[in-house]
């Protein structure tokens, strides 16, 4: 017995080694574009992920405009996560994505917001009045949030009138800053980065009807860097789950 038990313990202790050196092997990184506005829902669905499938996330944030002109200049991104489904759209037709990969995993919602309380009404009147001094938006040509944002002042009339006061962030985090320190008394932000589980969680806010801007439909893709890495393949799987869209819908987002 005891021949046979030190025979065993070796090979034992080789099939456990084997196994975790499979675990290891299955467990990668996957380098992750990300959209400014999605900050705070993917961090919390990193957690997750990286619990329940052993693969690291490596995120980068900014705006969805600057995020295409790196892609296209070689930037290491495998995933790329839009603030908008057009540019995901523009890198399918050049060729730069995984064929059948994009889809839609959020429509956002945008807000007008002010980091005093009670200075935007529900009705978002305060915008008409005028009597700001500074409006915060992200900048148009790169951020889809901007873009909405313009949308939303072209329908009320306002363009012209507050076109002196509007003070551009690079992307909706540096928009949020201005309002958020107090640079600008008041801005366009996505409602995700003011909103948890149903409420505004700061200051005070007017959430924009979508029927004045387009939807803002943002979709996510494989990138062709991305096309052997499984860790990029399990993170868009992951996104269509359950776990993600319960952190999606709290953060205000539409599925």
């Amino acid at each position: 017995m005891t021949i046979r038990a030190s025979r065993f313990a070796p090979t034992c202790l080789a099939s456990l080694l084997a196994v975790f050196a499979i675990g290891a092997a299955q467990a990668d990184e996957v380098q992750v574009a990300v959209a400014a506005n999605f900050t705070a829902p993917i961090q919390a669905i990193a957690a997750d992920f990286e619990k329940d499938t052993g693969h690291k996330l490596v995120t980068s944030f900014g705006a969805t405009g600057q995020f295409y002109t790196q892609i296209k200049n070689g930037a290491p991104f495998e995933v790329f996560l839009s603030a908008d489904d057009t540019t995901p759209q523009k890198l399918e037709a050049e060729g730069d994505i995984v064929k059948s990969s994009r889809f839609t995993y959020a429509v956002g919602t945008l807000a007008l917001w002010s980091a005093k309380e009670g200075y935007v009404d529900a009705k978002g009147d305060v915008l008409k009045k005028n009597e700001y001094q500074h409006l915060s938006i992200a900048n148009p040509k790169a951020a889809p949030y901007g873009l909405a944002a313009t949308q939303v002042l072209a329908k009320q009339g306002l363009t012209d009138k507050v076109k002196d006061k509007i003070v551009e962030g690079q992307n909706i985090t540096q928009a949020y800053q201005f309002v958020s320190t107090g640079n600008a008394e008041l801005g366009f932000v996505a409602l995700s980065q003011i909103y948890k589980d149903g409420k505004v969680t700061s200051g005070s806010a007017w959430i924009v009807p979508a029927s004045l801007h387009d939807p803002i439909k943002q979709d996510a893709v494989i990138l062709n860097k991305g096309k052997d890495n499984p860790a990029a393949k399990a993170l868009v799987d992951y996104l269509k789950g359950p776990k993600a869209a319960a952190v999606i819908k709290s953060y205000g987002y539409q599925l």
